[in-house]
């Protein structure tokens, strides 16, 4: 059986402030194979930010393993997390953050130029993401020219560019309307399903992660719920 992509062995996390330690997570073991779409919900301060910042590597753990396409992340220095996050993890916001002085393409583009790529190549990733996202008629407008579905578009074009295995979304649908939600709820689907894309989704709405194939609950840092069956690693190609 292949190693799952995601691997957390007695994960714990607690944070310092002045004398008082205070514990977010707690010897939490997960696996989550490659090509799942797993939700993470739970109520506020439940921990699932920080889990999914652990996932990432943009956070580092109290205790516990980490190990993300093969490697273990808890052993990384800063650079080499960086460097991990630049080819392996897309990451999907709920304010977009996109950079308001520039247009789609370039904020699509903005991983890109961390790469040694040239620039035609560059330029093929970015139309194919934005095409994949459905705004290649976009690519020249800036945020404030676009819809805030539409924009959280672009911040998923940004995301997939590099064309990592994993995607991390925080929340990708909190700032949306229904229909804009419910659309792109139906991206991340297919970027999953046709695309081949492993996603790790935090969401406090329920029609949002019955999207997932799986549903993780924390209650105060501890796994409490692990619903639906994995799916088949390599179920579908890129």
């Amino acid at each position: 059986m292949a190693a799952p992509l995601i691997e957390l062995i007695r994960l714990s996390k607690s944070y310092r402030r002045d004398q008082f330690v205070i514990p977010v997570l707690r010897d939490l073991s997960i696996e989550i194979a490659a090509g799942e779409f797993v939700a993470l919900m739970g109520p506020s301060g439940s921990g699932k930010t920080t889990l999914l910042n652990l996932i990432a590597g943009i956070d580092r753990p109290s205790a516990g393993t980490i190990r993300v396409a093969g490697q273990e992340l808890t052993r990384m220095s800063d650079r080499e997390l960086a460097r991990f996050r630049s080819r392996h993890v897309g990451f999907i916001f709920q304010l977009y953050n996109l950079m308001p002085v520039l247009t789609a393409y370039e904020n699509v583009e903005l991983p890109l130029l961390l790469t040694p790529l040239p620039r035609a190549r560059r330029r093929r990733q970015v139309e194919t993401a934005l095409d994949i996202v459905g705004l290649a008629d976009r690519m020249d407008h800036y945020p404030s020219q676009l819809s805030g579905g539409q924009e959280q578009r672009v911040a998923i074009a940004r995301a997939i560019a590099v064309d990592p295995p994993l995607l991390v979304a925080d929340e990708p649908t909190g700032d949306l309307d229904s229909v804009s939600a419910s659309e792109i709820l139906t991206l991340l689907s297919r970027l999953n399903s046709e695309f081949g894309k492993t996603i790790v989704m935090v969401t406090h709405d329920p029609r949002a992660a019955a999207r997932a194939l799986r549903q993780l609950h924390l209650e105060k840092g501890v796994l409490v719920d692990d619903r639906g069956a994995p799916a088949a690693p390599g179920a579908a190609a890129p």
